[in-house]
């Protein structure tokens, strides 16, 4: 998931609310840590970076851009190569080399969510160039796509679900599956988050650093656990903030997702309630009860958006979703609930996942066939060239790519009773929401089974883990199970606040991640940051 970039008032969202019914969540596999380079690899290890001035209206003047040549498939790195963009901010004063940002997704676009936030880590430039990417199949850097009018989540909305004839949604999903596959080019066999930790281990070198100094949101600490395991002797200070998990299912992944989600709106609603403009009244049990009445409401009838659309209780549970990220969109989502409740607008919920602010490129007149050009040479495409659903078609295949389960229809046709009885009790706002992403890797081939069974025991230099008790995208538990699987490198720090991830939302999650980075404070097992009390900037924090 996209980690926020802050949740103060200029939060960043993403674009689109096709984006958001994938939230959930390789060939050439290494077999063993590869922190050795190969010699047919030393050419993209030596090379160095040209920084120009980024191009595009909304770049900040201080912000430098170039770009990074990696092999298109490590197992034959002479079929053909990718340029991944970089953009960097320059230290302020001595510098110990770069520290490399992941701002999450899978998909988000580095070189944008830097250029838009990149405020939040000015702190880091005391020490640090801070540099940010486009991952492969990312932004600028080969973009998939599935094709005008794309979005790969279609074919599967959740309110289309025949639960004893399925087949007719997988069939539609095989063939959203062959669309994304000829309108992304080669570069989606060679996707997923493996490649990726390779690539950064590439940028690494090119930058001039002899060691890895990272820090990654969300599903970024997929990616940084995976370099870990696959380069242990490249770690240098690593930060994950918002833990992914490394073992469970996407069946399983989805059930933790709606409960988080769930607990998160269930704190929304208790405050709520105490204010007498809550479009749900002042009683907390009746006001649940009228959340799940609203949503079955507009699926069984949806009313007209301004877009020319209709709007159902699907889309509304995804924006409610992507409010719940953070506190600070408590107020504007509860305006925005009061007016589809009371008048019938839905401009305000459409307002929280369309976009507004982001750091992501709109389609432009002719773009989404800008990919072409990637399949010719591998360079980067035009910024205005990337195609509108590169987010969910990137996040749809990385997380597929790095997914070795692929039940067939018998099985899905056996399990989706149960299925939704699971989902359901874990959420009944979010649990059919996150069912319908269950089938999202449905009709691709089976992803790599190295996440899940290499990872682990990882004998790196010490990295620091971020888990948000409150956390709606990313369970505390995850944090926890992570830790223990990379073994004694890992050290946990316990935030008790809410929202998504922790160094934007809370000041002594900030201070202690930027100790770490610039001066290698650790802090010891167990400790804790309490939540705030009065916003960013009010933290205090505590030891367990």
């Amino acid at each position: 998931m996209l980690a926020k970039l802050s949740t103060r008032p200029a939060l960043r969202r993403c674009a689109g609310a096709g984006v958001l019914t994938l939230a959930l969540l390789g060939a050439g596999l290494p077999t063993a840590a590869a922190d050795a380079p190969r010699p047919d690899l030393a050419r993209f290890y030596r090379q160095k970076p040209a920084w120009t001035a980024c191009e595009g209206p909304d770049m900040p003047s201080d912000l430098r851009c170039a770009k990074v040549t990696v092999p298109l498939d490590y197992a034959h790195p002479g079929a053909g190569t990718l340029d991944l963009a970089l953009a960097r901010y320059r230290a302020t004063g001595p510098s110990r080399g770069s520290v490399l940002l992941n701002f999450g997704g899978p998909g988000g676009q580095g070189v944008n969510a830097l250029a838009a936030g990149g405020k939040d880590f000015m702190d880091l430039t005391n020490g640090y160039d801070v540099v940010s990417f486009d991952p492969r199949g990312v932004g600028r850097s080969s973009p998939v796509s599935c094709g005008e009018g794309g979005d790969p989540a279609l074919p599967v909305a959740a309110e289309s679900f025949d639960l004893d004839r399925p087949q007719g949604v997988l069939k539609r999903l095989r063939q959203a599956a062959d669309e994304c596959a000829r309108n992304s080019g080669p570069v989606l066999r060679h996707i997923g988050t493996v490649d990726a930790a390779r690539d950064m281990d590439v940028v690494r070198a090119a930058l001039g650093d002899k060691k890895l100094n990272y820090l990654g949101f969300s599903y970024g600490t997929r990616l940084g656990a995976v370099y870990a395991a696959q380069f242990p002797h490249q770690v240098g200070r690593m930060v994950l903030d918002g833990v992914d998990t490394l073992t469970e299912p996407l069946s399983e992944q989805g059930v933790a997702g709606a409960q988080g989600q769930q607990t998160a709106l269930d704190d929304f609603l208790d405050w709520c309630t105490t204010d007498l403009g809550c479009p749900f009244g002042q009683d907390r049990r009746a006001a649940g009860n009228r959340v799940v009445r609203l949503v079955r409401s507009l699926d069984e009838n949806p009313v007209p958006a301004d877009f020319g659309g209709a709007f159902s209780g699907q889309d509304l549970v995804a924006a409610i979703g992507q409010a719940l990220y953070s506190k600070q969109l408590w107020p504007t989502l509860e305006r925005a609930l009061a007016s589809l409740v009371n008048d019938g607008d839905t401009r305000g919920v459409l307002g929280l996942t369309s976009g507004a602010g982001s750091a992501l490129p709109v389609r432009q007149p002719g773009a989404g066939k800008g990919g072409d050009r990637q399949r010719v040479d591998g360079g980067l495409v035009d910024a205005e060239a990337v195609p509108a659903d590169n987010l969910p078609a990137a996040l749809m295949a990385i997380n597929c790519a790095d997914d070795p389960d692929r039940p067939g229809e018998a099985r899905i046709a056996a399990d989706l009773k149960d299925l939704r009885a699971a989902y359901e009790q874990a959420s009944p706002v979010f649990g059919r929401f996150r069912l319908s992403q269950l089938l999202m890797c449905y009709g691709r081939p089976k992803g790599t089974k190295y996440i899940r069974d290499e990872v682990k025991d990882v004998h790196s230099a010490r990295m620091l883990l971020v888990g948000t008790r409150g956390d709606p995208a990313t369970p505390y538990r995850w944090t926890v199970e992570t830790a223990a699987r990379l073994g004694p490198s890992a050290v946990v720090l316990d935030n008790k606040g809410d929202g998504h991830t922790g160094y934007s939302s809370s000041i002594c999650v900030h201070r202690k991640i930027d100790d770490f980075l610039l001066y290698g404070s650790l802090p010891a097992g167990g400790s804790s940051c309490s939540a705030d009390r009065e916003g960013w900037g009010s933290t205090t924090n505590s030891s367990d």
